[in-house]
């Protein structure tokens, strides 16, 4: 397993300021290591999506940061406090150093737009002194990358499949060929075959080009089955943190073993797979979001 740090998250703290207010994200640390794929597991509302908005600084009012620091250990620029960053510094530094690929990416591509342009505006935004025929190059190289072809840069959106358009998504987020790439549920709403495929592409991907992966679903089972380690949220908390191995055979916590419980098995006696409060304190049924 790598042992490089690329990302360190210490005692990160998000509360949505509504009345009450919600605490989301409760004194989180973690640590990424270079070429990882660190698996962000937990149920809707326990602050996935949250954790990884304030890693980017992408969060909205009432949404705060109370506490803590990130801090991402990058190969050629050194140490660099997220924190710290103003806003120009902190837009050179998403999709260059760290990119996203949303939930529900595949409808975030302009409809009246062709594909080729949208990726383009990537390389004019950041990389200005690039020459069109250079972008375009680019831009066909990264749609053979993935999967969808060159031939299809003047495509529009709604000419493609929701794999395809999610593929695109995939290229965009490669383009500058950060560091480190979060992906919030990128399988949602595909049918079962084309999560597949864009499962097999990403880890192909991520050891041509050795990025690291954030990857966030509440399907634990297929965390287990791509990602070197796993966090398990509740409640704004990371409850459990370890190997996919030591997740799957030996869960510790309680939360844990009650995610593995409510997949069925294909095979082997039914089992009860109801899920209750028992065991949870009151601050673990507090809060939580996204």
């Amino acid at each position: 397993m790598p042992s490089e740090l690329l990302l360190t998250i210490s005692d990160l703290s998000v509360t949505y300021e509504v009345d009450p207010p919600v605490k989301a994200v409760s004194d989180v640390s973690l640590e990424l290591r270079r070429g990882e794929v660190l698996g962000l597991a937990g149920e809707s509302g326990c602050g996935k999506s949250t954790l990884a908005y304030a890693v980017q600084r992408l969060l909205k009012p009432p949404a705060v940061i109370d506490s803590g620091t990130v801090v991402f250990h990058s190969h050629d620029k050194g140490d660099i406090v997220i924190n710290e960053l103003d806003d120009r510094q902190m837009r050179d530094f998403r999709w260059d150093q760290c990119s996203m690929v949303f939930q529900g990416a595949m409808n975030a591509l302009s409809p009246v737009t062709c594909i080729g342009k949208q990726l383009a505006d990537v390389f004019t935004t950041h990389r200005p002194g690039m020459s069109k025929a250079e972008i375009r190059k680019e831009c066909g190289d990264l749609l053979d990358i993935v999967g969808v072809g060159a031939d299809r840069l003047k495509t529009f959106p709604h000419e493609l499949s929701g794999g395809m358009r999610q593929r695109v998504m995939i290229a965009m987020a490669l383009a500058l060929k950060p560091q480190l790439m979060i992906m919030d549920e990128p399988t949602t709403a595909l049918d079962v075959l084309v999560q597949r495929e864009i499962l097999e592409q990403i880890t192909e991907l991520r050891q041509r080009f050795g990025f690291s992966v954030i990857f966030i679903t509440h399907d634990l089972p297929l965390l287990l089955e791509i990602s070197d380690r796993i966090a398990v949220m509740r409640a704004g908390k990371i409850v459990e943190l370890n190997t996919a191995d030591e997740i799957y055979f030996h869960p510790q916590h309680e939360y844990t073993q009650r995610l593995l419980k409510s997949f069925p098995s294909l095979t082997g006696d039914r089992k009860d797979f109801s899920y209750g409060t028992a065991g949870l304190d009151n601050d673990d049924l507090k809060g939580g979001a996204r």
